[in-house]
């Protein structure tokens, strides 16, 4: 029994240093498990991937730790591993946080542990070019159809064939300028959902896709990031790592349904779904989940420039079935949107308010001239 408390003091102790405080492979904060193979300390979530890697793991408070495992524990620690299993991660490869999807953290910790894909002995095979067959959504339907991918760093461009003859031409050629991919699992209905945004024309398109091996569906996502890092430091030279690695992929800030009237203020209001893109100071709302197209695009500026945000009760409840309702202002126009819970109202004005708090970039003024609405 003194042993056991003992060797539980030690491992609590070794887990408040700061390089074990957060989990070895997705960061979040105070892991409590840890996995005495490698000797590293990872959250419950980690820990239960490194479990089906038969990775042996044990809980740090409840289990009982042998003299031989807390001693091995003290010479290794994240930093320890992270160094030999972390030697070379490209830059533009993406390290999952705490609240990314399945798929992602499951094969980063593949790809470390298992594959040893970064342990710097064969250099990490470039992405420069990647082509396969992905299940691809139809613009009008739900159908999913496989469809043939080819991406071009070389080129910067992303294409996709409606046949496999490729004789007659792409359906589609997506510059990478402005690619975006993002983990959809909930959404798409499939846990290795991808969605693929662009632009087109003056719309925002929206591809949804997914393949059924989780290591080739992350495979095309960091193939994806590759080329946009490729070109960002071609369209950015002097940036740095810093500057550009935020840009190349992002997630969305807030996503979700609201109810939408028109400029009067006096039409129906019809439900929405909303994805508020930070990066570009977008917001951008649908008729449902999954569409190829938007219906429209506010932009959000800064107090300084016309723009707030704040709760209200609208002038006229027609049609809409729910009361909690979020005012954004801009120069142009009034928009009044309506959420059903008062969480959900908090959550947009949080996030609308973290938009408009940061001061515009010299490229948010053109990507302001590129922003239209329509009514509904």
């Amino acid at each position: 029994m003194a042993n056991r408390e003992r060797n539980k003091k030690i491992l609590l102790e070794l887990v408040k240093q700061p390089d074990n405080s957060t989990c070895a492979d997705c960061g979040a904060p105070d892991p409590d498990w840890a996995s005495y193979k490698l000797g590293v300390f990872v959250c419950l979530n980690c820990s239960g991937i490194h479990r089906n890697l038969s990775s042996r793991v044990k809980s740090i408070k409840l289990d009982f730790w042998e003299d031989a495992l807390v001693e091995f524990m003290k010479s290794k620690g994240n930093a320890n591993v992270r160094a030999q299993y972390e030697k070379a991660v490209p830059v533009y490869y993406y390290r999952p946080q705490q609240k990314d999807c399945a798929v992602l953290r499951e094969q980063w910790i593949r790809a470390k542990y298992e594959r040893m894909e970064f342990i710097g002995d064969t250099k990490y095979p470039p992405l420069c070019f990647h082509e396969g067959m992905l299940w691809k959504k139809g613009k009008e339907n739900m159908q999913f159809l496989q469809r043939k991918f080819v991406l071009s760093e070389r080129e910067f461009t992303l294409s996709y064939y409606n046949k496999e003859d490729e004789t007659k031409g792409p359906k589609a050629v997506i510059s990478i300028k402005d690619l975006n991919a993002t983990f959809q699992p909930e959404r798409i209905g499939h846990p290795h959902g991808l969605q693929l945004t662009y632009q087109e024309d003056n719309h925002i398109r929206n591809l949804y896709v997914y393949h059924e091996s989780p290591e080739e569906i992350v495979t095309w996502y960091n193939a994806i990031r590759a080329a946009r890092y490729a070109y960002l430091k071609t369209a950015y030279p002097t940036g740095s790592n810093e500057e550009l690695i935020p840009k190349i992929t992002r997630n969305y800030l807030k996503e979700g349904f609201m109810e939408k009237t028109g400029p009067l203020q006096k039409e129906t209001f019809k439900k929405r779904w909303f994805i508020l893109d930070s990066q570009d100071r977008k917001l951008l709302y649908f008729k449902g989940q999954l569409d190829a197209e938007e219906l429209g695009v506010v932009f959000i500026g800064t107090e300084s420039n016309g723009y707030s945000v704040k709760e209200c009760v609208p002038k006229n409840a027609r049609g809409n079935k729910w009361k909690c309702g979020v005012l954004v202002e801009t120069p142009e126009r009034q928009f009044v949107f309506m959420c059903e819970q008062e969480r959900e109202q908090k959550e947009w004005l949080d996030a609308l308010r973290q938009v408009l708090f940061r001061p515009m970039a010299p490229q948010d003024y053109t990507s302001k001239q590129a922003c239209y609405s329509r009514k509904n």
